[in-house]
């Protein structure tokens, strides 16, 4: 039976489970209702169709309650199978239980056609397993081991089991399976469920105790910021170097470059570890030579990481694959702002030759034409065409309509490098080395004075989105230029025309920032990244507006996002929906977007530290804050946020021109208290770079 929905069980990029469904004497059962609300454990309850055979019920509707539940613990599925009789008198029933395993591998899934696949195994049946094989053109074998704990009735080598189950009225009978995806001689352990449920749980718990705790009188933030909390435990992953999160599911569950790294950043005030971990798998895979087939250059951080028989096989530029132009300055910058939060200089020493290198590769490899730009060409035949986080082939479109050609200087790229070398030089300087502190200041300031003279757009009050191969701009209106407030790499009267342009009814929805201004040539609200609403990439822009001193646009877009928020189901705010105006409806949302998936999880930490205006340097003993409330929220207080060697519980109440307490301090319409403090910071008002 052909699966060409894209569900089903994948580990290594390769589709272990294809088909698992239920019958009941032959028939679909009905579903009744769903629920995945503790995140890491699905819930189904199901009722049977009414059943009749010659003339004679066989089995009354709704009379067997059937619940499922099921989740994942240590790479193997355990689901749960319970039914119970209603029927006042003994009935007898088949459960059927049928599989298949395709093992196509991730991109086949998306539409790829391989050069060649491998060998389907016959399907080995027993009393209580079944095992389906394949020999990959690879070389791995990869099995799916089905096992389940009540006898069967039948198991056949088409994949079906089949339960001949009798009941008393009122009697409940529960089978319990397990499925594990082997690969080579790698079985993962099976546990007792009830173990593999605990273990599970307490992992989570201990995640959400760890982690920066809130309480607010915004019912909505609470719930996507738990929701939040939830979606990034679901998505972290360990390949041998620490915790960090995967991309999203189901697609992009394997590391990436960008993704992870903006994730991990944007959860430093949340859980500082997980960047931790991101840096230290980034440098495991760091760029040692020069590769066209994978856009791979000495230095470069990777952009993706496939782990199935398409890359194994080099069908697909992807183990690792390198087309990604700013995952290298993200690097940086996450290293930087990880020393701001912890103090640890030590992670800087340890990584100080992957530091080096990744600055090289910014001034010899990522400046294509030597003119003081980061730019990229595509070189990898199956690569990517476009390599910021826009990559859609369509996402740089000058203003005639057409493509923008290589190589392309992306001005959100140059923000990231300007602010590296500018985080980085006082981290150089504490560890002696003077001389490398100052040419990295320099070469920041120069940077910063050139991305102003070459992208801004006077007429529209924002930067180009790009710098062409002819040094042409990409006149677009789009929310790019919207992370240079975060880096810093703009002030003073442009910052504030960007900010005011972000928030304008071209590029604000209601909802959030656009990708695309509504009169840009491209722009379409069902685009991918031409008119689009990304919850991350508003984050990104929210957090430099607070950090700017530009509180009442963060405030705006925090309200529309919130307010998208609320539409979705569990509060989820999803990779992206349609840019569609809040006036013309509710949230139109993207038929195909990640849901979880790591940036928009961590959407809603970036917009903690906007709320708080805090930021810290450990370094320097010093915690800076500048709080702003979205509208309708008039306190919020944040517990347990890791900073340095200890951590800082605040509270910020909105003042609307009452007299501050004597615990209080505060500037502007906002007043904020320290509960506890034992990072060893003082905390004081943050200093605007606005004016």
């Amino acid at each position: 039976m052909n699966n060409e929905s894209g569900l089903g069980l994948y580990t290594r990029d390769t589709r272990f489970l294809s088909r698992m469904e239920l019958t009941i004497n032959g028939e679909k059962p009905v579903l009744l209702h769903s629920s995945a609300e503790d995140n890491y454990k699905a819930h189904f309850l199901l009722t049977n169709r009414h059943m009749e055979e010659n003339g004679q019920v066989r089995l009354w509707r709704e009379s067997v309650e059937v619940r499922r539940t099921r989740f994942i613990s240590e790479n193997v599925l355990y689901e749960r199978v319970a039914l119970t009789s209603y029927n006042p008198k003994p009935v007898r029933l088949e459960l059927g239980l049928a599989f298949g395993a395709d093992f196509l591998d991730m991109f086949a899934v998306r539409g790829y056609v391989p050069a060649a696949r491998g060998k389907h195994l016959p399907v080995e049946a027993g009393k209580q397993s079944l095992v389906f094989g394949y020999e990959g053109t690879d070389g791995i074998r990869r099995a799916t081991a089905i096992e389940w704990d009540h006898e069967a009735g039948e198991a056949g080598e088409d994949g079906t089991i089949r339960f001949a189950l009798s009941f008393e009225p009122g009697e409940r009978i529960v089978i319990s399976l397990a499925i594990s995806p082997v690969i080579g001689e790698e079985k993962p352990k099976r546990i007792a469920e009830k173990d593999a449920i605990a273990r599970l749980t307490g992992s989570y718990e201990q995640w959400m105790k760890e982690s920066t705790q809130i309480r607010t009188d915004d019912g909505i933030f609470e719930k996507v910021y738990s929701r939040s909390l939830k979606d990034m435990r679901v998505l972290l992953t360990d390949v041998g170097h620490g915790p960090f999160p995967v991309a999203g599911l189901p697609i992009f569950a394997v590391p990436f470059g960008r993704d992870s790294l903006i994730a991990a950043m944007q959860m430093l005030p949340v859980n500082p570890r997980i960047a931790l971990g991101t840096l230290r798998t980034m440098a495991a895979s760091q760029g040692t030579k020069v590769d066209p087939w994978r856009d791979e250059e000495p230095g470069k951080i990777m952009h993706e990481m496939r782990y199935g028989e398409l890359a194994n096989t080099g069908q697909i530029p992807f183990n690792p694959y390198y087309g990604s132009i700013d995952s290298t300055p993200l690097f940086l910058v996450l290293l930087a702002e990880y020393v701001a939060w912890t103090g640890n200089l030590d992670v800087m020493r340890e990584l100080m030759p992957n530091v080096e290198a990744a600055l090289e590769w910014i001034d010899r490899y990522g400046d294509v034409d030597g003119d003081g730009f980061v730019e990229y060409q595509q070189k990898a035949d199956g690569g990517l065409s476009n390599q910021g986080w826009k990559d859609s082939a369509d996402s740089v479109l000058h203003e005639n309509g057409e493509f923008g050609t290589p190589p392309i200087a992306l001005v959100e790229v140059q923000g990231y490098v300007y602010q590296a070398k500018k985080n980085l030089a006082p981290l150089f300087r504490r560890l002696g080395r003077a001389d490398t502190a100052d040419r990295l200041e320099a070469e920041a300031a120069e940077l910063k004075k050139r991305i102003n003279e070459a992208f801004w757009m006077e007429d529209l009050g924002t930067f180009a989105l790009a710098l062409d191969g002819e040094k042409k701009q990409v006149r677009a209106v789009t929310s790019n230029p919207g992370h240079l407030l975060m880096t810093g790499a703009v002030e003073g009267e442009r910052a504030a025309r960007l900010a005011v342009n972000l928030v304008s009814p071209e590029m604000f929805s209601g909802y959030g920032i656009r990708t695309m201004g509504t009169r840009s040539v491209g722009y379409n609200p069902m685009s991918y990244h031409n008119g689009s609403i990304w919850p991350h990439d508003n984050a990104i822009c929210l957090l430099g507006m607070s950090r700017m001193g530009f509180l009442a646009e963060a405030a705006k877009v925090m309200e529309g996002l919130l307010a998208a928020a609320r539409q979705f189901e569990y509060c989820r705010l999803p990779e992206l929906f349609c840019g569609y105006s809040r006036e013309s409806g509710p949230v139109i949302p993207y038929p195909v977007a990640c849901s979880p998936q790591a940036w928009a999880a961590g959407t809603a930490a970036k917009m903690l530290q906007a709320m708080l205006g805090i930021a810290p340097d450990a370094s320097a003993g010093e915690i800076r804050l500048n709080p702003v409330l979205p509208p309708g929220m008039s306190f919020l207080e944040a517990r347990n946020i890791s900073i340095g060697n200890g951590h800082l519980s605040v509270r910020i109440r909105r003042t609307n021109g009452t007299k501050k307490s004597g615990d209080e301090n505060g500037i502007g319409g906002f007043a904020w208290e320290v509960l506890a403090n034992t990072t060893g910071c003082r905390v004081l008002a943050a200093q605007s770079v606005s004016s």
